[in-house]
Formats: C-alpha cells, sequence, structure tokens
C-alpha cells in the first residue's frame, strides 16, 4: 500500500548520508522532498502542512546540529513525527467489566465490514473469547448469509434471526435495531463475552444510513464503535471519517485492503483529523490476514526500518512449541540437520502466511522489492514436493542419493532434475552452517563471527602453516644443495606411483596385491 511513499522517503534520506552537518538549505530540500511525497500519496493538506512544520523546526534546532551523525537523527525525527500522526500509542480494545463486551462495526458499504467482522472474531477466539457474531444488516443483498459463511470459517457462532434480502429488487424485513438488542440477550443468556454487531452500509453518506447507526448504537450503548474504512478509497476517507464521527461517534478505526496498490495516505490522516485511533488493519483476504495496528511499527515500515516485532509475534502464535524445542535440542546435541528436519521447518513457515509479506517486513526489504514480488510462492510447494519424493533413508543419508536416485525423484515430484541437484546443494551449505554454529564456529562467511572451530579458526591455521614453511637458505651452494634433495624426494614420490596413473610416475613393479584390493580390481591397474 504504502510502497511509493516509502521509496519516496527512502531516496530522499540517502542525500544526508556522510554529512557532518547539516545546513539550512539541506533541511529545507529534505522537507521540501517529504512535503511531496505526502501530497502525491493523499495524505490529508493540514496533515501534510502540521507534520513539515514539526519536522523542520525540530530538524533546524539543537537536536540535529548536535548529533554525531545528523542525517540518521533526521530520520529518527521523521520516524516520531509518522509515528504521532498514524496515532501515537498501540490501542486496545477496552472490554467490559461486566461481559458481554459490546462492538459495533460502522462504515460504507464495500469497505469490507461483514469481512472484518469474522476476521475481528477469530483474532478474539485466538486470544480465549468466546465472540458472538450477530446480523444486523438487513438491507445488502446477501449480507446475513456473508456473515453466516465468515462464522463457519471462523468457529463462530452467528445470530440471524432475519435472512435478509436476496437481491436488491426485494424490500427489506426486519428492524436492525431490534436484531441489535436481541443479540446482545442472546449473548447474555449463552455465556458468550464478546458481541460483534455488522450494521448496514451505504455507497455514500447519508441521513438514513446516520439515523440507523445512530438508532443501534444508543440501542445498544457499545463499548466500541469500530469505523471501517477502504485504505484505497483516496481523498474522501478524510470527509467520510468526519461524517461518521459526528453521526455516530466511533471510538476507533480499522483499515482494510491495505495490501492493495493505491496510495493509501489518506487513510493515515484519518488518525489525525478525527482524533481517533487506529486500532486494527486488514492486509488481505484470508481470515487471518488481520492485525493490530502499531503506529511505531507502521512508520518504521513506510520508512523501510523493517518490523521485526510483528514477524516475530506471527512466528510465536503458529510455531509448534513442541517442534521448537526439538530442534532446539537437536541442535544442543550437535546432531545432524535432516531433510526431514528441513521439511519440518518448511510446514512451520507456511504456517506463518506468506513469505512476502514476512520478508517485507525485515530491514531494507524495499531495495529488493523487485525480486520479492517476482518471487513464487509456489516455490515451497516444489520444495516439499521434491523432499517428499524421497525414501525415509535418503531424507537422513542424502549422500546416498545418486545420478538415478535424482532422477527417480525428479519425476516423482514433477521437477527438472536440475533443481533435485539445486534443493541438494543448498541443503549441504545449510547443513555445514548449522554445524559451524552448533560447535560454536559462528556463522560461516561473517567476519568476526567464527568462535572456536569456525571458519576464522581454520583459516588461522592455514596461515599459521604457511608461517612454518621452511626459509630458502641465503647461501649459493646450501641452496643449490636443498633444490637437489627436494628434487630427489619429487622423484622417488614418482617412482612410487604404478604406471599409468592419473599423478603419472615411471615405469615401476608396483604389486596391487599388496594393497588388499576387491577381488579383481587389479584389471584397473593395468596388471
Amino acid at each position: 500500500m504504502f510502497n511509493s511513499l516509502s521509496d519516496r522517503l527512502t531516496s530522499t534520506f540517502k542525500n544526508l548520508r556522510g554529512k557532518g552537518r547539516l545546513t539550512e538549505a539541506d533541511v529545507d530540500a529534505t522537507v521540501r522532498e517529504i512535503r511531496r511525497a505526502l501530497l502525491d500519496a493523499d495524505v490529508a493538506v493540514p496533515v501534510v502542512r502540521a507534520f513539515t512544520a514539526s519536522v523542520k523546526e525540530r530538524a533546524l534546532g539543537l537536536e540535529v546540529s548536535q548529533a554525531l551523525n545528523p542525517g540518521q537523527q533526521v530520520v529518527k525525527i521523521v520516524n516520531e513525527e509518522l509515528k504521532g500522526i498514524l496515532g501515537g500509542e498501540t490501542r486496545r480494545l477496552r472490554l467490559a467489566k461486566n461481559p458481554p463486551t459490546v462492538i459495533m462495526l460502522a462504515g460504507l458499504q464495500g469497505a469490507g465490514k461483514t469481512t472484518l467482522a469474522g476476521k475481528l472474531s477469530k483474532h478474539l477466539k485466538s486470544q480465549g473469547h468466546s465472540p458472538l457474531l450477530v446480523a444486523a444488516d438487513l438491507q445488502r443483498p446477501n449480507a446475513v448469509r456473508q456473515l453466516q459463511v465468515n462464522g463457519e470459517r471462523a468457529g463462530v457462532p452467528v445470530y440471524a434471526p432475519h435472512p435478509g434480502v436476496s437481491s436488491e429488487f426485494e424490500a427489506a424485513t426486519g428492524d436492525p435495531v431490534a436484531v441489535a438488542r436481541q443479540g446482545i440477550e442472546e449473548a447474555r443468556t449463552k455465556l458468550y463475552d464478546v458481541v460483534i454487531v455488522d450494521t448496514a452500509g451505504r455507497l455514500g453518506v447519508d441521513a438514513e444510513l446516520m439515523q440507523q447507526a445512530a438508532d443501534i448504537r444508543a440501542a445498544i450503548n457499545p463499548d466500541e464503535v469500530l469505523f471501517v474504512i477502504d485504505a484505497m478509497i483516496g481523498q474522501d476517507a478524510v470527509n467520510t471519517a468526519q461524517a461518521f464521527n459526528e453521526g455516530v461517534n466511533f471510538t476507533g478505526v480499522v483499515l482494510t485492503k491495505l495490501d492493495g496498490d493505491a496510495r493509501g495516505g489518506a487513510a493515515l490522516s484519518v488518525a489525525s483529523v478525527t482524533g481517533k485511533p487506529i486500532m486494527f488493519a486488514s492486509t488481505g483476504e484470508g481470515l487471518t490476514d488481520f492485525e493490530v495496528f502499531h503506529p511505531d511499527r507502521m512508520a518504521s515500515r513506510i520508512l523501510d526500518l523493517g518490523d521485526v516485532l510483528t514477524l516475530i509475534e506471527q512466528a510465536e502464535q503458529s510455531w509448534d512449541k513442541d517442534e521448537a524445542n526439538r530442534m532446539a535440542k537437536k541442535f544442543a546435541d550437535q546432531e545432524d540437520f535432516t531433510l526431514d528436519d528441513f521439511l519440518a521447518q518448511m510446514q512451520q513457515i507456511r504456517k506463518m502466511g506468506s513469505m512476502k509479506k514476512m520478508l517485507m517486513m525485515m530491514p531494507g526489504a524495499a531495495g529488493m522489492r523487485e525480486q520479492l514480488e517476482n518471487f513464487d510462492e509456489r516455490e515451497i510447494d516444489r520444495v516439499e514436493a521434491i523432499v517428499r519424493s524421497m525414501t525415509p533413508h535418503e531424507r537422513v543419508a542424502p549422500k546416498i542419493i545418486n545420478g538415478s536416485r535424482r532422477a527417480r525423484i525428479a519425476r516423482g515430484s514433477g521437477v527438472h532434475v536440475s533443481e533435485v541437484n539445486g534443493l541438494l546443494e543448498r541443503f549441504v551449505q545449510a547443513q555445514k552452517m548449522m554445524k559451524k554454529m552448533a560447535a560454536g564456529g559462528g556463522i560461516p562467511g561473517m567476519p568476526g563471527m567464527a568462535g572456536p572451530g569456525g571458519f576464522g579458526g581454520a583459516r588461522k591455521k592455514q596461515q599459521a602453516a604457511k608461517g612454518k614453511k621452511k626459509a630458502k637458505s641465503g647461501n649459493p651452494a646450501k641452496a643449490a644443495q636443498e633444490r637437489a634433495e627436494a628434487e630427489a624426494r619429487r622423484a622417488g614420490a614418482r617412482k612410487a606411483l604404478p604406471t599409468g596413473s592419473a599423478f603419472g610416475g615411471q615405469e615401476t613393479d608396483f604389486d596391487p596385491s599388496s594393497l588388499n584390493l576387491p577381488k579383481g580390481f587389479d584389471k584397473f591397474l593395468g596388471k
């Protein structure tokens, strides 16, 4: 969503690198580029003015002039100001002291309220709550059925006493206010601790929409009113947010479709304009493509500083603890890393979701965006198919996989033999790295990271061996004698080799039987 804004800001900050002191002209040029980037991203004009004024004031102050690295200090200032316009601190749901906690969803039609209801219910269920969905949108065709489907997928019950309408030509039946009120009573009776009320929307803001939303709010007295807004609607996002804030006085904002390719800056203006925090973000069509909105982390993503904390949280939620403990013990015991372990790790990573999204959370990912966009998610499926086409013994001892076995594995997994070769080569490298790290050798290829027994130690041993090489004598006669002795030793070594050997050599009375070779092997030696 914010790729264009991120690229513009990152490019702007590159001009500040390496400068020991920033002049007023440098600051003006930087602020000017930031202003253009924000306006191009559809951020509201009042928000841009306040943002750039604050950045310029701080950049010209002692905060930057006395900094050891002024360029990095400006990035820090922009990061903090971005965090401010995004809401400042992370805002959590306020739960009622006496359950159930009532959450009302409001917004325009097409913003994604019904889908969001399913995602929010699944999120709350994963935290140990028992939510109930209430279908109070009786006007949009098949809205009730859509909520029921989302509820089934999330494993959450849906209270829907009225079927709603199946086409735009039918008249709405039932009273949304009464359904919302009855849904809360149903939750109290059956001991659900959270109620999520899905309300109707319109294609645009009108009096009838606001009146219905206000009536439902007055009837159920919700603990939270979440304004669901499409992050792709452009500058109209601010006007719509202000209208809903005046009509229903929402308590928080949910951004949907953050995985889109629109500029999306107007959605970032909502928190600053309305004074209400962004609480959640929807990043895809799946029920798990949903996350708590952290202003500081989103600011870091926009500035290409990464979001490792969210990545860690996702790993903790999806990672099998028993499998993690097993791998940790295996690593500590310095046992061999097998293809079975590799397959198990691949399956754990798949549970975390899209590889592209995970990699884009790494610092500096913007510089690899083109490669990440071209990354084929099906590559993981192909790797898994290759490993599953191996026998259990081959997974434990990949060294036995010869040419014929590789051809069989390629046929079984539907790939080319070169892909099998590539996977095995990468696995051998990973296996070596795991052994080095387990033995305290550090990370191969990382300067200063090699410990005892690591690559750094091996290199030092090689250098020491070179240092111990016998130096040539400065006496010409003695040096000539040393050369003659060395030549004699080499001649003796050549004489010891059999005729026809790959190493060359002279004719000799070499006896193959003295080497205890397998029966019939002597014919290969020319005897």
